[in-house]
């Protein structure tokens, strides 16, 4: 695999960092800011607005730019919004810097991977992607437990700060090794915007995208309130909250090394199976939420569930939008930062209504329709081949 790929990778940890982190943070932005747990959950929303309003809008400002500019840019952007937010002490200021650096994180994840056929024959763009994404999911297992214990030593600017000098570094990377022709010598003929945009009608595409929001809106729902449901409903000692969300990320790290290497030939059989095992996590969660050990083992077996899942989609969404070949990055943050942002809002509302285990109850229905809809009408637009 091209460097290129591990050094979008390292920007994508940094990114990811940040956009996960907030699930450990949560409870001390709440006492800092005297605002509710379910308030300092929408901050994962604000995030998701700004992946969602970024993604196509980045990819189409910058059709025409090396992608060298507009991946440096973004992350200029990320470090410029992060450094604000670890100084501001207002609530409203605070959200409005992480739907800028949303903005910017969706730009540079929908460039990275519209970057891939430029990088790699299409037999290996099933692992190229999967290469990129694994910087998110070692962001749960490393960047995301880190930033937990920084807040819980310093507060959550300290996490902050954390996360705009790797981003800074990873900024630098990106300048420095990301060579000035990428992109000038482009796999497919140039499509014109619309064009592009037109390959949304596709029902396969459409199919895939839905599912990838139902997906995502389940993992991000139950992950936004990880701390508060471990350690008010299963008794965890909050200094452990680090290491069970370590866990989760190496259940994710698993999950999308295994949608890396079976998406091209066997994703139908992981979003068959792969889904309503989701389902059946999820559910078993809400009704052993009191339960210590239960937490323990279910967490790292849903993030591996959710990545194998998630990433499997994401494959074969950008195979399916073959005719955007600038655009199919978009295509897939859009829909999955739909989830993210749905996923907390509802997590936050069903707080109010069924306690701290209504997120992992809403997880497990979203998760639910997902598998209703890949019975139903899914299964032969999730089959598109993939290289």
């Amino acid at each position: 695999m091209p460097v290129l790929l591990y050094v979008l990778a390292v920007a994508v940890f940094a990114q990811g960092t940040s956009e996960f982190v907030l699930a450990g943070l949560v409870p001390g932005i709440s006492t800092d800011l005297d605002i509710s747990i379910a308030r300092a959950g929408y901050l994962t929303s604000g995030f998701a607005v700004g992946m969602v309003v970024g993604a196509p809008l980045t990819a189409a400002l910058g059709r025409r730019l090396p992608p060298r500019w507009t991946l440096s840019a973004c992350l200029l952007v990320f470090v410029a919004a992060h450094v604000t937010g670890a100084l501001s002490d207002q609530f409203a200021v605070l959200l409005g810097t992480r739907f800028v650096a949303a903005v910017a994180n969706a730009g540079f994840l929908a460039v990275a991977l519209s970057t891939v056929p430029t990088l790699v024959p299409p037999g290996k763009q099933a692992r190229a992607l999967a290469a990129i994404l694994s910087g998110t999911t070692l962001a749960l297992v490393a960047g995301v437990p880190a930033g937990a214990f920084l807040g819980g030593l310093w507060g959550w600017r300290a996490a902050l700060w954390a996360i705009a000098g790797v981003s800074a570094l990873a900024l630098v990377a990106v300048a420095v090794l990301t060579p000035s022709g990428l992109g000038s010598r482009e796999p497919h003929p140039r499509v014109n915007l619309r064009a592009e945009l037109g390959t949304l009608r596709s029902p396969a595409l459409t199919r895939l995208l839905v599912l990838g929001v139902l997906v995502n809106g389940a993992t991000f729902c139950a992950f936004t309130f990880v701390a508060p449901l471990v350690t008010d409903a299963a008794g965890v000692d909050p200094v452990l909250v680090p290491a069970i969300l370590a866990l989760f990320g190496l259940g994710a790290f698993g999950g999308i090394s295994a949608a890396g290497r079976l998406a091209g030939t066997h994703g139908h059989l992981v979003l068959g199976i792969g889904t309503p095992a989701l389902v059946a996590g999820w559910a078993l969660w809400a009704a052993l939420a009191s339960s210590a050990p239960a937490v323990w083992v279910l967490a790292p077996v849903q993030g591996a569930l959710s990545f194998a899942v998630g990433g499997t989609l994401i494959a074969r969404s950008m195979a399916a939008a073959h005719g955007a070949p600038t655009m199919s990055g978009a295509f897939s943050t859009v829909a999955l930062n739909l989830g993210a942002l749905a996923g907390p809002v509802l997590g936050g509302l069903a707080i109010g209504h069924l306690g701290l285990t209504g997120p992992v109850v809403v997880s497990a229905a979203l998760a639910g329709g997902a598998v209703m809809l890949w019975f139903a009408e899914g299964r032969r637009g999730a089959a598109t081949p993939v290289g």
